[in-house]
């Protein structure tokens, strides 16, 4: 689905991400980490377009989104979420969602209709979707923060994507509340498998082991702009050289830091 090839972004003198190669398979749940400072958030920018490579390419099903903005990329079915999830605060869910709708629908600044009134059937159908349709009337200021990452998930899926990105989606939460969510994005993931539509990846940054190792089909990990190893849970916890990145080399992985 998503082809990464030796992308390269340098910031001043300070290199953030230095020629790094991934691919994201279709269905697949791919977790990104590494510690603060390796470059995590700089890919993510690249791949959605905010940021420009100095090098490289990125690809969605072998088209180049190289020059394209976060805008252009959303219309070809990339979305994300962010470490701080943001919402319109003093409108409802339902209208935070027709937002996003009217936005996926190039009609934002239509005056021809009330945005109360736009696709109000597939807004409750997004908010049921995460769980928050018995909220749909409530301002979203109003939420607990668990609900505010899931009510941010929901305007992320409002284009129906092909790719989500999600930077740090359990930044914040309880251990209950990560896992409850990280279940409910594999839900969807196998959801659109079942059902025949088109595929959902996902690519997600995270400094929790726990959610990591439990959700991720593969592990790519990156520190000091490199991409240093990638493969599956039982490869990356005996690596060597992620341990130490880590660890200093001393504690092996467990799935239960940082809880």
């Amino acid at each position: 689905m998503l082809s990464v090839k030796g992308i390269a972004k340098k910031f001043g003198g300070n290199t953030a991400v230095n020629h790094i190669s991934f691919e994201l398979g279709e269905g697949e749940m791919l977790a990104l980490i590494g510690p603060n400072g390796a470059g995590k958030s700089t890919t993510f920018n690249m791949i959605n377009g905010q940021t420009r490579p100095d090098f490289g390419d990125i690809s969605l099903n072998n088209q180049s989104l190289i020059g394209l903005t976060a805008k252009n990329t959303w219309k070809l079915g990339i979305s994300r979420t962010f470490q701080v999830a943001a919402t319109f605060q003093t409108l409802t869910l339902a209208e935070n969602i027709q937002m996003a709708l009217l936005s996926t629908d190039g009609q934002l600044f239509s005056l021809w209709r009330r945005a109360n009134d736009y696709r109000r059937d597939d807004a409750m159908n997004l908010l049921h979707m995460v769980g928050l349709d018995k909220l749909a009337h409530q301002a979203s200021s109003n939420l607990a923060y668990g609900d505010v990452k899931r009510l941010e998930l929901a305007l992320a899926m409002a284009n129906d994507p092909k790719i989500l990105l999600m930077d740090e989606p359990t930044a914040g939460m309880a251990p209950a509340e990560r896992r409850s969510l990280m279940a409910l994005i594999r839900e969807l993931v196998q959801h659109r498998k079942l059902t025949g539509d088109h595929s959902l990846s996902v690519l997600f940054t995270e400094h929790s082991m726990d959610v990591v190792f439990d959700f991720a089909d593969r592990i790519i990990v990156m520190a000091g702009g490199n991409l240093i190893a990638q493969g599956t849970t039982e490869m990356i916890k005996s690596n060597q050289r992620v341990q130490e990145v880590y660890f200093g080399g001393g504690r092996q992985f467990g799935i239960k830091y940082n809880e």
